[in-house]
């Protein structure tokens, strides 16, 4: 295969276990995650660090207190050395944090930063060998949305409409299940 052809191939590898990587923490799903890190790989999201084993016990159940999350993935910059590569995701993540009724009950709040991830191609498989979270904002958006009311004034006609982080109806979707 030519080298630019291969170029392309790589990048869009790397592109999608990012993807998939948010995807399986969207849905503290261990299997997507697991399959997106080499066994030995490391992180440092400055609140917490360590094995991957110790990321995947932070991010699955994940804390009682974060309700729901969603990770959106903007561009992601690559660069290729043979069968390693550095990449720069950005990313802005949702999080409804249940803070306690003594404490304002469930917030909404939303991070902004960049993911620096060092891939390596193992076997023709590009995965995280070293995870640095970067942030760049934060904010909290105040009291989470009661989506028991609908949206916007308009009430939900079936029960799968509000996303959710565990039982989201993607996975029916996605199996052919869904009616």
């Amino acid at each position: 295969m030519d080298p630019t052809t291969q170029q392309f191939i790589d990048r869009e590898a790397i592109r999608d276990c990012v993807a998939r990587l948010a995807r399986g923490e969207d849905r503290r799903s261990a299997d997507l995650i697991r399959g997106c890190w080499w066994p030995e790989a490391r992180f440092d999201y400055g609140v917490h660090g360590g094995d991957f084993e110790s990321y995947l016990a932070w991010v699955v159940p994940g804390a009682d207190a974060i309700k729901d999350t969603q990770h959106v993935l903007g561009q992601t910059y690559i660069e290729l050395d043979g069968d390693a590569a550095k990449a720069e995701t950005h990313v802005i993540s949702y999080h409804r944090v249940d803070m306690g009724a003594e404490n304002g009950g469930e917030r909404d709040t939303c991070i902004g930063g960049r993911y620096l991830d060092t891939f390596e191609k193992r076997a023709g498989e590009w995965r995280i060998a070293d995870r640095i979270m970067l942030y760049d904002w934060e904010q909290d958006w105040g009291e989470a949305a009661d989506w028991s009311l609908g949206v916007m004034g308009y009430p939900f006609t079936a029960e799968h409409f509000p996303g959710r982080a565990k039982g989201d109806y993607s996975e029916k979707w996605f199996a052919g299940a869904a009616k």
